[in-house]
């Protein structure tokens, strides 16, 4: 490799970096005022030490502080949503998998809704896209948007990797008992309703 390409490939990577710095602190993870109490210990065999569900936002609160803004205007609060069992899938138009895996969440969803079953989109992407993506296909569950700042979020959760899709499922006491990184499936819906008591 020259001299050339390797100055273009040092000016690329800063470009990079400072894209993602602008995107951060562009579009952060709003705190709830009021917070709530931590939650139980992630149950033992957690893919992540410590409990993601108490662990840092960006924005320094805990997870249950959270709120986000929803692609059709309002906010969802994820305060409102503890005590339930809850599905957070991280997901991006531009992500494939994501995309494919949406009706499957959805059916699931409203299959399981009855039980007290939340499952909740929180989309590392802008809304444009996402409003788009939702009208073309649109999903009973509610969505949120993050933008790229929810790569933190879903890191902090335990997605070491940063891919997509992430989904962490908690049980009804705030523990996260299930992640999983990549395309979710049919036998992986029916572990987690067995894993949740649905």
């Amino acid at each position: 490799m020259n001299r050339r390409n390797l100055t273009l490939g040092a000016v690329a990577g800063v470009a990079l970096a400072a894209g993602i710095g602008w995107s951060l602190r562009r579009t952060p993870l709003t705190p709830v005022t009021e917070t709530s109490a931590p939650a139980a210990p992630a149950a033992s065999g957690s893919a992540v030490a410590g409990d993601p569900a108490s662990a840092p936002s960006a924005t320094g609160g805990d997870l249950w502080s959270l709120a986000f803004d929803r692609p059709d205007g309002g906010r969802i609060e994820l305060a409102s949503l503890k005590g339930k069992p809850l599905v957070i899938n991280f997901w991006a138009t531009w992500c494939p998998p994501c995309v494919r895996e949406m009706p499957l969440l959805d059916a699931w969803a409203k299959q399981h809704a009855g039980h007290g079953l939340t499952v909740l989109g929180l989309a590392v992407d802008s809304p444009s896209p996402v409003r788009e993506y939702l009208q073309k296909t649109p999903v009973s569950f509610p969505i949120g948007l993050t933008g790229f700042a929810g790569t933190e979020l879903a890191r902090q959760l335990g997605n070491e990797q940063g891919g997509l899709p992430f989904t962490v499922v908690f049980d009804a006491a705030g523990s996260a008992i299930v992640r999983k990184l990549g395309e979710t499936k049919a036998a992986d819906l029916a572990d987690w309703a067995r894993a949740l008591k649905l």
